[in-house]
């Protein structure tokens, strides 16, 4: 009896306790970004354009879902700003030799609509050019997609009821060319995503739920595959941004903002299998807290980020109002010793 008791009573315990594998270590940040202008809930999601000529001269993007877009650099100082009414998530992709930016844009809650940017990479300023509809609803998250077999440039609007709009994006003449190819649906809230250029393989977030896959292609099927539960333990509601370290052919990460614990969760690729998590702190720059957009971009960025750079959304970075914090990804993967 008392082993039966005692057996139930470990059980117990083990539903409770993480296993020693799911405590998440302290990354310090290495810089900061100066913080956005407007108060409470503001910065939101962060891209990240990798200089190869230079990379000290890397720019980072986030957004002031209140006011508009920042353009900083490597230091965390503002470079520039664009004002724009609501813009959420952010991503970014050289096509024909210019970075294109594509932003959710909320100021519509009606009617979906994708602001569209050029980054000046010399003068670190983005140049508008316009905001398109894509269709009913609240716009929320935000993904891009190139398509390896023609570069073709696809957007991932990811409505705040969970339907997941596709759009192709044309820049090749002066006016951009922005048409709504298909929709994809969750049941709840969804915000993050991003998708894998290698593999033509998109990733969503659904807060409460869990994480989702889906094919990229248009022509695909428009069905979702689960792959990672909000479980309490090693991902906690809300799941928000989400971001890649491609790695070969098809291997490397899948990093998810658990939210509810203010901590980082890795995913290995391909098959998406839990391999540890991270939180950003113990360093003379505070650490995060309740962190929404991510993003990850891998390669030489100089010293302070040799493997590359990690970039979270700060939620509470009192006395000032939000901001951006950089990360080295080379200490990310000694902390968890990967």
């Amino acid at each position: 009896m008392r082993t039966a008791l005692l057996a139930v009573l470990l059980a117990g315990c083990a539903t409770v306790a993480p296993p020693v594998s799911d405590i998440a270590p302290n990354v310090a940040a290495t810089a900061e970004t100066d913080p956005v202008d407007t108060a409470a809930d503001a910065a939101d999601d962060p891209a990240i354009w990798r200089n190869a000529a230079d990379p000290a001269k890397s720019l980072v993007i986030g957004t002031d879902k209140k006011a508009g877009i920042h353009v900083y650099d490597l230091k965390g100082k503002r470079l520039s700003f664009t004002p724009a009414a609501r813009l959420n998530n952010v991503d970014l992709r050289e096509i024909g030799g210019r970075v294109v930016v594509a932003a959710s844009d909320r100021a519509d809650e009606a009617t979906a609509h994708v602001a569209l940017f050029l980054l000046d990479t010399a003068a670190a300023r983005l140049q508008p050019l316009g905001r398109y509809p894509v269709g009913s609803g609240e716009a929320y998250g935000m993904c891009l997609w190139t398509r390896a077999r023609d570069k073709a440039l696809f957007g991932f609007v990811v409505l705040k009821d969970g339907r997941i709009d596709q759009i192709a994006i044309d820049t090749t003449s002066p006016t951009p060319q922005v048409k709504t190819v298909r929709s994809m649906k969750l049941g709840t809230q969804a915000e993050g995503c991003v998708v894998d250029d290698r593999t033509g393989l998109l990733y969503v977030a659904e807060e409460d739920v869990g994480l989702w896959r889906f094919a990229a292609d248009p022509a695909a099927p428009v069905t979702g595959t689960p792959i990672a539960q909000v479980d309490s333990k090693t991902l906690f509601a809300d799941a928000e941004g989400l971001a890649l370290a491609p790695q070969g052919r098809t291997g490397g990460y899948l990093v998810a903002s658990s939210q509810g614990d203010n901590a980082y969760t890795l995913y290995r690729l391909p098959g998406v299998t839990y391999a540890g998590r991270f939180r950003i702190g113990g360093g003379p720059i505070d650490g995060t807290s309740d962190t929404d957009g991510i993003e990850l971009a891998l390669g030489d960025f100089g010293p302070d980020y040799p493997r590359g750079l990690f970039v979270a959304q700060d939620g509470d970075n009192a006395p000032d109002t939000q901001n951006f914090k950089y990360v080295s990804w080379d200490k990310v993967l000694k902390a968890l010793r990967r």
